[in-house]
């Protein structure tokens, strides 16, 4: 069983709205060990929308089709979907009722042009769940295999069908829970179910990575038992996505331990967490369980660091405080370092031991550079220094971000986390 989405809506191709129904609706097919392999948005153009159906329906077994089931003139998913099935379109009375019943309970006159909502193909069905003003419909497709022609019904492909669901998300995804999927499970007869692990890694780059990984890539690729992915996530980190298909939970998730024991091997601490970890939710925990506290002194990076640490529940029983010196008299005044090069290692350190003396904590870190777009004292443009103070000792890092500045902040304070991180693992309990 192949299904794929199509997302209807001018909007979405304006860039007006984001669409994370599709990216929605494709995780929990993943979940419901549904194939999912193609994604396509469409504008709200009758021709461009039946020939996306009908290249959809050529390719795939479903078609999930999310939007244009609304009142106004550029709702036309409907039509579309008749056209494809070669059919009319019938008013059906009871979905009236059902609409008409909405806008009583809400103390409101139903417009006129919500009946257009109540206008179903002929031959579809309509969904037990109607959250909202507008009906899910689950429509048969008969077609001709290998015929973008609606009308030639011969050797037919019986089995297709198009779930039409509304664009509003809590709409949206209650009637995917509750009526697609489980009729999409049902069609498909044998179940299965995907599972994916994501490693979260930093200090690779991806092609780097993808040389590691490569012996381990191939045995999969000849055992077809799991797939492995990357995807760069800017200050997030490089992401490594291990996913496997099996008959069952137990299976899947015994796979999924046996290659990530095995990636884990190969790449070593630059894996920082796996899932939903994040470098900040790491560094906080390892800070906690060593029983040590933090101080930062952000230049470069202003404040970033301090933001992505507070967003970690707990955060504050290691997070002390933290300095913005964006101004050379506040580096020397506040954290007492020397009027040296600002873009210096021995400003770093400063920095950092700084950090740990005014704010009281175990440890200091610090980052000090030039964002860009041009140099500063001498350095280049993308220049970050982090220095980390701990144990009384110091040491200091410099970096380079050939990026534009928001960039060079975003991946300096990820580093600067990293660069924690590591330490406190030499360090050990």
């Amino acid at each position: 069983m192949k299904c794929e989405v199509v997302a209807v809506g001018t909007e979405l191709l304006l860039g007006q709205i984001v669409d994370t129904n599709s990216s929605w609706i494709g995780e929990q097919l993943a979940l419901a060990g549904i194939d999912s392999h193609f994604q396509t948005k469409v504008g709200d153009n009758l021709d461009r929308m039946i020939a996306a159906f009908e290249q959809a329906l050529d390719r795939s077994d479903a078609v999930i089709v999310c939007g244009g089931l609304g009142p106004t003139p550029d709702d036309i998913t409907r039509e579309a979907i008749a056209a494809v099935m070669g059919v009319g379109l019938r008013r059906d009375e009871a979905v009236v009722e059902r609409i008409r019943a909405m806008f009583y309970r809400r103390d409101r006159q139903m417009p006129a042009n919500n009946l257009q909502q109540a206008d179903v193909p002929v031959g579809a069905r309509v969904m037990d769940v109607q959250p909202g003003t507008a009906p899910g419909l689950i429509c048969p497709v008969r077609r001709g295999r290998g015929s973008g022609d609606p009308a030639n019904t011969a050797a037919p492909d019986a089995g297709k069908v198009i779930y039409a669901v509304p664009g509003v998300p809590w709409e949206m995804q209650k009637m995917v829970s509750e009526c697609v999927l489980p009729d999409l499970q049902a069609r498909a007869g044998e179940r299965h179910v995907i599972r994916s692990r994501i490693l979260r890694t930093w200090g690779h780059s991806e092609s780097g990575l993808a040389e590691l990984l490569d012996p381990e890539m191939r045995r999969l690729d000849s055992t077809g038992e799991a797939t492995i992915a990357f995807l760069a996530s800017g200050m997030e980190g490089l992401k490594v996505r291990i996913t496997a298909k099996a008959a069952d939970d137990e299976t899947a998730l015994s796979v999924l331990s046996g290659v990530e024991a095995r990636a884990r091997a190969v790449i070593g601490d630059a894996v920082f967490g796996a899932d939903d970890d994040t470098m900040e939710s790491v560094v906080v925990d390892l800070m906690q369980s060593q029983g040590l506290t933090l101080g930062l002194a952000e230049s470069v990076t202003g404040g970033l660091i301090a933001a992505r640490l507070t967003d970690v529940p707990g955060a504050s029983r290691v997070l002390r405080g933290a300095v913005v010196p964006y101004d050379r008299e506040i580096k020397t005044g506040v954290l007492g370092a020397p009027d040296v090069n600002a873009v210096s290692s021995e400003m770093a350190l400063a920095m950092a031991e700084g950090a740990c003396r005014v704010l009281g904590t175990d440890v200091g870190l610090a980052t000090t550079g030039a964002a860009g777009p041009d140099a500063h004292e001498g350095a280049e443009a993308g220049t970050v220094w982090i220095g980390l103070h701990l144990d009384g000792e110091g040491e200091a890092t410099r970096v380079r971000f050939n990026m534009a500045r928001t960039m060079v902040r975003q991946l300096g304070t990820i580093t600067a986390l990293n660069l924690l991180r590591t330490r406190l693992l030499s360090r050990g309990g």
